[in-house]
């Protein structure tokens, strides 16, 4: 009878069990690197299919409705009235292959402003930040002076300040004034970084203060605890928002075409003067919206992986 038991207790074992050998259990299995055999249950396999039933079904409706309206707007808009002369004047295609090339070459110029007024917006608007948390009254005046910062140029529309720092700054004919470009993108820093310095302030002061108490209480000293507590945690909590503002800034670079040089929309405004067309204004448009959408699919993921990540935090 004792040898026909371990016969009986394996034909009893349910499909879902490992069939390991007991010399070797999912534990052992698991310490050693290898994962514990596993056998989807009936039930499991059905929802499976039927989420996979349910995500097909959901991009065809979403398909179809698009399409829709898509054939919907279409019909809308070329039933109009005065549909043939818009499309002469903002959609001729010889006019847009003519003016492609020179506005091409002014969005370059648009690019590196981007880059390097993000950079610096980045860094001064940490600066002003940081220096805005300073505690104790002898900061006062250095707190009173970045929250006055942050004011006025929040306040003051961008455009104004581009026309007093590329149209004003040389006018006092000072000795080594820069050209237009650096003044335009000096205007654009000194902007953003005050709407970046609330952002940043924000992140800071939503680390909890016990935070730096444990890092004073080991040794840290007030520059380490920010650098090695305080900044890592603000910068990952603030970073949808981060990105949302210089996703605002790619837009915003193209008001330099004010201050003279020729950017994208210089080249596109130059064009419509000797065309009488404002197709190359449609040209730029699109050219932005194309450098845009990275910026925007790269703020989507990371504000999604906060997401999950606060909803992991919170089911923890």
């Amino acid at each position: 009878m004792s040898s026909r038991e371990p016969s009986h207790q394996s034909a009893q074992r349910p499909s879902g069990e490992s069939t390991a050998s007991p010399a070797e259990s999912p534990a052992d299995r698991l310490a050693s690197g290898l994962s514990p055999a596993h056998t989807p249950s009936a039930l499991q396999v059905e929802r499976e299919r039927f989420r996979r039933r349910q995500t097909i079904r959901s991009v065809l409706v979403a398909a179809i409705s698009t399409g829709v309206l898509g054939v919907l707007a279409y019909v809308a808009l070329t039933g109009a009235p005065g549909w043939d002369r818009v499309r002469e004047s903002f959609l001729d295609p010889q006019v847009a292959r003519d003016s492609l090339p020179t506005i091409l070459s002014g969005l370059w110029l648009n690019i590196r402003l981007l880059l390097a007024c993000a950079a610096g917006a980045l860094l001064l608007g940490l600066v002003i930040a940081f220096l805005r948390t300073l505690r104790g009254p002898v900061f006062f005046p250095v707190r009173a002076l970045s929250t006055s910062y942050t004011y006025a140029f929040r306040g003051v529309p961008l455009i104004i300040v581009i026309y007093l720092m590329a149209l004003g700054v040389p006018g006092l004919r000072l000795q080594g004034t820069p050209g237009v470009v650096v003044l335009g993108a000096a205007a654009i820093v000194l902007t953003y970084s005050a709407y970046l310095a609330e952002v940043f302030r924000a992140g800071i002061e939503s680390v909890h203060p016990s935070q730096r108490a444990a890092a004073r209480s080991l040794g840290l000293s007030y520059r380490q605890t920010m650098r090695f507590v305080v900044l890592p945690q603000a910068v990952r909590r603030v970073s949808p928002p981060l990105l949302n503002d210089l996703v605002a800034m790619q837009k915003d670079v193209g008001l330099i075409s004010l201050a003279g040089p020729i950017d994208a929309v210089r080249a596109a405004e130059i064009s419509v003067g000797t065309t009488y067309n404002f197709t190359p204004y449609v040209v730029a448009g699109a050219l932005f919206v194309a450098l845009a959408i990275p910026l925007v699919a790269v703020t989507d993921w990371v504000t999604l992986r906060a997401a999950r990540r606060q909803s992991a935090e919170g089911s923890a």
